[in-house]
């Protein structure tokens, strides 16, 4: 694949294709760094995106140290208390639990992308072309981009991840979502989460200031009529009315372990950086996208672009090991072999449930919760653990 020929080529130190939280997030980063950046989306923005707008404590903690700032400047619901339930059980409700920043992805993408653009990042919006990853040149309608280094920020279905890897991701191993908005506010609508609303995966209730997202993911491959599974869990949060759902694929844990291949690198959904027990993707797209830019900075500076993905291989590594962690935990909460010992311990153990607060605030990690785990399972379930 070449350039087309007849169009100006416009040279950059790195093109980050896709202007979500991960794209935004490298764009900032390696602009602040003094990198000529060009920011590539197929989207004009603001533009709507399914995701239930959750950010975690965790996540505004990577949002306070990348953009230097309290919180996303939009309208956010914050939330103290949480209620739990799972199987048909109650499983506690926590009234003092670490904040939840609840959002519209709508205004929190589009404030990203437009700090981007405010620390340098040059921007391409409503714009998808060919990208050729022996050449690093980004064909564009009407121009041609061209750089050392490129980071396929583009989400789950991430074309660069197929123009690379000849997939975006594994159906096998891959999540499914759906989604509702629910217009207006209806102080009866509590922040909840519902393990197993969905085979291997759970429901979310998030009230916001402009009305209620109300969605379900699970494991694609153990759901076959995920739309059943989402009449249900509207019919027993009363919700009646007609609404047409938002669906969308979901990494759900199954990230690539080698994020990119040559000068091109993955980051956020495309590289599947979503936790499989929190749903946690804000936070580690951002995270993910600033490590990125990390190592493309590092790698130009010692005139090394070739070590780029080495270099963010790296860094990553504490990331991709709390994912594994996680995928093990999953096990437990969603075989059933297993679901009546998750259920007795998450209701009668607040230090459990206090743990798996933590994990969402960032105060604490897998590893940590994995052996609280242990002492309370008998050996045998241990070694039964595998990843899913």
């Amino acid at each position: 694949m070449t350039a087309k020929s007849g169009q100006q080529t416009q040279k950059f130190d790195l093109i980050v294709i896709g202007a979500g939280p991960a794209g935004a997030s490298a764009a900032l980063a390696a602009s602040r760094d003094g990198l000529r950046v060009a920011l590539v989306d197929k989207r004009q923005f603001p533009r709507d995106k399914l995701c239930g707008g959750a950010l975690t404590g965790r996540a505004v903690s990577t949002f306070q140290r990348l953009y230097q700032k309290q919180l996303p400047e939009i309208p956010i619901n914050t939330c103290t208390s949480m209620f739990f339930h799972g199987f048909g059980h109650d499983l506690g409700r926590d009234e003092n639990a670490p904040p939840l920043f609840l959002g519209m992805r709508r205004a929190l993408d589009h404030f990203l992308l437009q700090a981007a653009a405010e620390s340098g990042a040059r921007t391409f919006l409503g714009e998808s072309g060919s990208l050729d990853p022996e050449t690093n040149i980004l064909s564009l309608a009407n121009t041609n981009l061209m750089a050392p280094l490129v980071i396929g920020a583009d989400g789950v279905n991430s074309a660069t991840a197929h123009t690379l890897f000849g997939q975006a991701f594994d159906r096998q191993k891959i999540g499914f979502a759906l989604e509702v908005e629910i217009e207006g506010n209806d102080p009866d609508r509590e922040l909840r989460i519902d393990f197993g609303a969905a085979d291997w995966g759970y429901g979310w209730q998030f009230p916001k200031t402009n009305g209620t997202t109300i969605g379900l993911g699970g494991l694609l491959s153990q759901n076959a009529d995920m739309k059943a599974h989402l009449a249900r869990y509207l019919a027993f949060l009363n919700v009646h009315e007609p609404i047409k759902p938002k669906g969308q694929f979901l990494p759900f844990g199954d990230f690539r372990t080698v994020p990119g291949k040559g000068r091109v690198l993955l980051a956020g959904d495309a590289a599947g950086l979503v936790d499989p027990i929190t749903g946690e993707g804000i936070g580690h797209a951002m995270e993910s996208g600033a490590l990125a830019a990390n190592a493309v900075r590092d790698a130009l500076q010692r005139k090394e672009p070739d070590k780029a993905l080495d270099f963010y291989r790296q860094s990553l590594a504490p990331m991709h090991q709390s994912l594994r962690h996680a995928r093990l935990l999953r096990n437990l909460i969603f075989r059933p072999a297993f679901r009546g010992i998750f259920i007795k311990n998450f209701q009668r153990s607040k230090r459990l449930r206090s743990e798996y607060l933590r994990l969402m605030a960032g105060e604490t990690e897998y590893a940590d919760l994995m052996k609280l785990t242990a002492r309370r399972l008998p050996g045998a379930v241990l070694r039964s653990l595998k990843p899913y």
